[in-house]
């Protein structure tokens, strides 16, 4: 499998959520690897000097109508998550603990699920706990991961990665060297991969 396509996400960003759902179909269709780059969505817009689009009130209330709009067009879940913006530090030292792992998948399907089809707290460890206990991970092994220092650095570097090479939200795409911003550009992730 040569082909390749960087997925830079923070679990706390609702277009990575929306951009998730439809990626695996498009990696497959192309016959292409998803290369999952974790990072801290808020260390990139302090990097860059971006915000959240939710803190402009206007364009908050239209990327609202837009998410809607793309989930109905890709027939998936989605509920804005009523304690939004979501402190994701741990939950994506969680993604990067486990990363690798068999258990990958399942941790961020949970933690994607829970944030924007459940609208649950996610800073709440006991909340977390219960959302990892029904995909087979005990809350004692999440709380050893996330405090690994090897797995601290690893998101540290994946996010000063993503900013290096121009990263300035999420959820961002590379293709051949060439980045795709927003999940409203999967259709120009799946020409780039066709090429």
């Amino acid at each position: 499998m040569s082909k390749q396509v960087e997925f830079f996400f923070d679990v706390g960003s609702p277009a990575s959520y929306l951009a998730w759902k439809q990626l695996a179909s498009i990696a497959q269709r192309h016959n292409a690897e998803i290369v999952w780059r974790p990072m801290l969505l808020g260390a990139v817009f302090q990097a860059v000097g971006n915000t959240s689009p939710a803190a402009v009130p206007a364009k908050g209330a239209y990327m609202l109508k837009d998410l809607k709009r793309f989930s109905a067009i890709y027939d998936v879940p989605f509920c804005f998550n009523p304690f939004f913006p979501v402190n994701t530090m741990q939950l994506m030292r969680g993604v990067t603990a486990y990363l690798g792992t068999s258990k990958f998948e399942s941790y961020l399907s949970a933690i994607f699920n829970a944030l924007w089809a459940e609208k649950l707290n996610m800073e709440s460890p006991e909340v977390v706990a219960e959302v990892l206990s029904k995909v087979g991970i005990e809350a004692t092994d999440f709380k050893v991961r996330i405090s690994e220092p090897e797995v601290k650095a690893r998101l540290k570097s994946s996010t000063e990665e993503a900013v290096a090479r121009g990263v300035f939200g999420a959820p961002s795409f590379f293709v051949n060297g060439e980045m795709f911003f927003g999940q409203d550009r999967l259709s120009f992730v799946e020409d780039a991969l066709r090429d």
